[in-house]
């Protein structure tokens, strides 16, 4: 029976919001992705997004995982929301990254357009062009503006060996795209970003993301997954809400059902679990 792997963890690993849960009370900053990485099979790194990151930065991080992790990084805000990046730029940035792809721990890039990156010549060919400076690379991408979620769209993914169709769960009935779950290529893709109602009133990200999936609805995910399994061989699932401890109860829930459907999860060693259990 073939049962992929789905790989489970958080959009970044630096919110202390996650001291108190993930990271136990005391843990010091530069032990985060440490710990971290003793729970989680994957990370998706956010940071890149706002500020390059450097060489041995890079090293960092696989020294610290020591090669529990996967890798998912996403491209800097030039490539995706001031669209003023270049080959060169891109070039750079593979450089940088080349520690985690040597050590086979580099699962793919990730790129996020914002909503008014609409389906039009000019942003089409922009993207084109993007995904040229990319081409060796697997590279997810993340549409916000509806008029991208739609079957030609989903058509031209279909097939292409490096481009993955990065799914999204947002808050509905919003504007923003609804939820449906695609995968073009045998890898798939998804981001939980949670149905904050007040997702346009948010004065930051934190406040976005502030939701707590219910059971009923990781039960439904677990359910949906398992449904769509033969579609994919491994996934790359990521919270975004890790604000108040969020994407912790949500991913210790959704580990529990997609185990009762078969599913290999990664489970907490047991002493980080009595480690927690003494905070």
């Amino acid at each position: 029976m073939h049962t992929p792997h789905i790989y489970i963890g958080t959009g970044g690993y630096s919110d202390t919001d996650l001291v108190g849960t993930l990271y136990p009370f005391g843990t010091d900053k530069a032990d985060f992705l440490s710990v971290y990485s003793q729970h989680y099979y994957t990370v998706e790194i956010n940071s890149t997004f706002h500020a390059p990151i450097g060489y041995k930065a890079v090293q960092g991080m696989l020294e610290k995982a020591e090669g529990r992790l996967k890798f998912s990084v996403k491209l800097h805000q030039d490539f995706s929301h001031k669209r003023t990046a270049t080959a060169e730029q891109a070039r750079a940035f593979l450089e940088t990254l080349q520690p985690l792809r040597d050590s086979h721990c580099l699962a793919n890039l990730f790129v996020q357009f914002l909503t008014s990156f609409e389906r039009q010549h000019a942003n089409r060919y922009y993207l084109a062009e993007l995904v040229s400076w990319f081409s060796d690379y697997p590279l997810a991408i993340e549409f916000r503006h509806a008029g991208c979620h739609t079957q030609s769209v989903l058509d031209y993914f279909h097939g292409k060996k490096n481009l993955i169709w990065c799914n999204v769960d947002y808050p509905q009935n919003i504007g923003l795209p609804a939820f449906r779950f695609y995968a073009n290529q045998r890898t798939a893709y998804l981001r939980l970003h949670g149905r904050n109602p007040h997702w346009w009133k948010a004065q930051s990200a934190q406040e976005r993301h502030d939701y707590r999936y219910s059971e009923t609805e990781l039960q439904q995910l677990a359910t949906l997954l398992n449904q769509r399994k033969a579609e994919f061989d491994q996934l790359y699932l990521y919270f975004q809400n890790t604000s108040n401890s969020h994407s912790f109860y949500n991913i210790e829930s959704l580990k529990g059902y997609l185990a009762n459907y078969g599913f290999q999860v990664k489970e907490t060693p047991k002493f980080l679990v009595r480690q927690q259990n003494l905070f």
